[in-house]
C-alpha cells in the first residue's frame, strides 16, 4: 500500500484563496494532509471531502490534519506540549498497521525554541512506533551554504536564522534530530529535494516533487507552500 502525504501552510488562514487551496489538494488526492496557518479554521475539510481534525494553538495559530475517507482514524489529539503554534496527531489503520501522522509548525522566531519543540516532537514520535512527521519547520537545512539567501531577506525575517550572539546561522534542529535519535527532521531537509519546485495550479502553487522538505514561500508567491509525498 502506498499513502500520499502533503504538507501545506496555508498562511494566516488562507484569506480568500480557500477556494485555490482546495483544488491545489484536490489535483493531488493526498490521503493526509497537514495543514499550517489554520487561523479561522477554514472548513477545508469540507471542501476537499475530507475529515479535518484541528490542533489549536497557545499563542500562534491552529494546525490540522485532513484524512481521507478512507482511512480510519483510530485516536487523534493534540501534543501535549506548549508550543508556540500546535502540534495534532492522528492514529490510522492502514493494512500494513497503525501509522501515526503527525503534523506541527514550529517556532518562527528562534532557532533554539524551534529546538526544544523539535525535541518534543522527536520524544512524542518516539513513543507511538511507525509513524511520520509533516511539518512547517521554519527553519534552514543544515547542509547548505545560506550566505546569500540570507542576504537578500529583511532584517525581521533574516534575524529567525541568526543566533543571539556571534550572528551565525542556527543549527538547532540538526543537533536535536541526532541527539534525540530521530533521523526525521534531517531528512525533511535533504537539500538534494530543496529548492522551487513548485507549479502554478489553479491560483495557487503546488510542490508534489518537495517530498519531505520545507518548501520556503517567497514574496510575490500568491501564498502558501504546500509540499506532497508518496
Amino acid at each position: 500500500m502506498t499513502l500520499k502525504l502533503m504538507t501545506y501552510n496555508i498562511k494566516n488562514g488562507g484569506g480568500d484563496r480557500l477556494d485555490a487551496i482546495g483544488r491545489v489538494i484536490a489535483g493531488e488526492a493526498p490521503d493526509v494532509v497537514a495543514v499550517q496557518e489554520m487561523r479561522g479554521e477554514p472548513a477545508l475539510g469540507a471542501a476537499t471531502g475530507m475529515r479535518q481534525l484541528v490542533a489549536r494553538s497557545w499563542r500562534g495559530q491552529p494546525v490540522g490534519l485532513l484524512v481521507a475517507r478512507h482511512l480510519r482514524v483510530i485516536a487523534a489529539g493534540r501534543v501535549a506540549r506548549p508550543f508556540f503554534h500546535a502540534a495534532v496527531w492522528a492514529r490510522l489503520a492502514t493494512p500494513l498497521g497503525p501509522l501515526t501522522v503527525v503534523g506541527a509548525h514550529l517556532y518562527p522566531y528562534w532557532g533554539r525554541a524551534r529546538r526544544a519543540e523539535a525535541g518534543w516532537l522527536a520524544a512524542f514520535i518516539k513513543s507511538q512506533g511507525e509513524s511520520v512527521l509533516l511539518a512547517d519547520l521554519n527553519t534552514l537545512d543544515p547542509y547548505s551554504d545560506h550566505a546569500v539567501e540570507l542576504a537578500t531577506l529583511p532584517m525581521p525575517y533574516r534575524r529567525r536564522h541568526l543566533r543571539r550572539l556571534g550572528g551565525g546561522p542556527t543549527w538547532g534542529l540538526r543537533r536535536c534530530s541526532r541527539g534525540a535519535g530521530s533521523s526525521t527532521c534531517s531528512a525533511a531537509a535533504a537539500p538534494a529535494r530543496r529548492g522551487p519546485c513548485q507549479r502554478r495550479a489553479a491560483g495557487e502553487r503546488s510542490s508534489p516533487s518537495c517530498a519531505w522538505t520545507t518548501c520556503w514561500p517567497r514574496r510575490g508567491w500568491p501564498g502558501g507552500s504546500p509540499a506532497a509525498a508518496s
